[in-house]
């Protein structure tokens, strides 16, 4: 399947029968429940983990663990370990992960235009 830039917004297929493969394993991975709340809470600095479940309510340790595991697997987050004492662990988007910032902005806009302010999870 090729893919054309129609526009900045738009790109059409050449078999739009079918989705892009590429494409569904994107939104798969940024709409997985959690993942765009803790890269979206990734955005404005580096966090540790306490700081990432106070930013994301709802979310809990063992499931913020498995999530940044899977975001460092697709290379989206970065885990850097201090050697202090006690030991210091920062989470930080790489390259690939900033890159995800117009998008989840422009989801951001859309859900303040179209959703009600009272959305739970």
């Amino acid at each position: 399947m090729r893919a054309t830039l129609v526009s900045k917004t738009r790109i059409t297929h050449e078999n739009e029968e079918h989705v892009c493969p590429r494409f569904h394993r994107a939104i798969e991975l940024v709409g997985k429940r959690w993942n765009g709340a803790v890269i979206r809470a990734l955005m404005d600095r580096p966090r540790r983990f306490g700081e990432i479940l106070e930013a994301v309510p709802d979310l809990h340790d063992r499931l913020l663990s498995e999530r940044l595991k899977e975001l460092e697997a697709e290379e989206i987050v970065r885990r850097r370990v201090y050697p202090e004492t006690p030991v210091r662990i920062e989470y930080t988007l790489t390259e690939r992960g900033r890159d995800l910032e117009r998008i989840l902005a422009e989801v951001e806009h859309w859900a303040h235009r179209w959703l009600p302010q009272s959305v739970k999870h």
